[in-house]
């Protein structure tokens, strides 16, 4: 039932070699291998604590490997944009939209260079391009979800990466901000960028996501979303992060 990932036609972006990912020594993730082709639009999907974050978190750096490795072929670490999930922002940082927004630049002006014309024609394209015009001075703890996702992605925008990383990039954002920022990701799979994008509702990954992987701890399945979306496999997912969590419940009786 597990299958590798889909042949490469450009040379992959991404390698896993046999990687595995977890906290303070338990794996979360096991004996990853295959590649991400360059270019390519490629949906994460799986139960919860199957994975996901945890894999998005191996590729950009944020996690050391337990085993195995991440293979970036020429990139490296700051070539990656890496969006988090909404929660993980801390909204209560004192800075206002375009400041945030501004943030993306480092790669051009480093981490305190000054921000000239240019740049600033960048900043203002940027947020015009998720609809945000009129909001530069206000206070990103006083924005509404949709608006702190718009903002999020007008900082991805700056950054001009070729590999972006999306955790959950359209979770708890009315339909309206969903559908700008789909149209955002299909901008930039159009200009040949690489994406990875863990998401939970079937019908977006159905209907944008030409490639899907299925985590459930290990691949249960990675290659064309029609082929990887059936419910054969999907039903093994659930069974195996259920059979995971009754074993883990089992350890915790056990220790009490």
């Amino acid at each position: 039932m597990k299958s590798q990932s889909p042949a490469a036609a450009t040379g992959p972006a991404i390698r896993f070699d046999n990687l595995t990912l977890g906290y303070d020594r338990h794996p979360a993730l096991h004996h990853l291998t295959g590649t991400v082709a360059q270019g390519s639009l490629t949906a994460i999907i799986g139960p919860n604590g199957a994975g996901k974050s945890t894999l998005l978190k191996g590729i950009v750096g944020a996690l050391k490997p337990l085993g195995g490795r991440v293979d970036l072929g020429d990139l490296k670490t700051r070539d990656i944009a890496y969006l988090p999930q909404l929660a993980d922002v801390d909204r209560t940082f004192p800075i206002n939209l375009y400041d945030f927004v501004a943030m993306g630049l480092w790669r051009d002006v480093g981490a305190f260079g000054t921000i000239g014309g240019r740049q600033t024609a960048k900043i203002e394209t940027a947020i015009a391009a998720v609809g945000l015009e009129g909001f530069e001075r206000r206070a990103i703890g006083t924005l509404s979800g949709g608006q702190m996702q718009r903002t999020l992605f007008a900082r991805l925008l700056l950054q001009d990466s070729p590999v972006i990383l999306l955790d959950e990039p359209f979770n708890a954002i009315d339909t309206r901000t969903s559908g700008d920022l789909l149209d955002l990701v299909h901008r930039w799979h159009g200009e040949g960028r690489t994406i990875i994008a863990v998401l939970h509702d079937m019908d977006t990954v159905v209907r944008h996501f030409p490639e899907t992987m299925l985590l459930a701890r290990e691949v249960i399945a990675w290659g064309r979303t029609e082929d990887v979306c059936t419910p054969a496999h999907l039903l093994a997912a659930r069974q195996m992060a259920e059979a995971f969590d009754a074993a883990a419940n089992e350890c915790v009786r056990g220790a009490a």
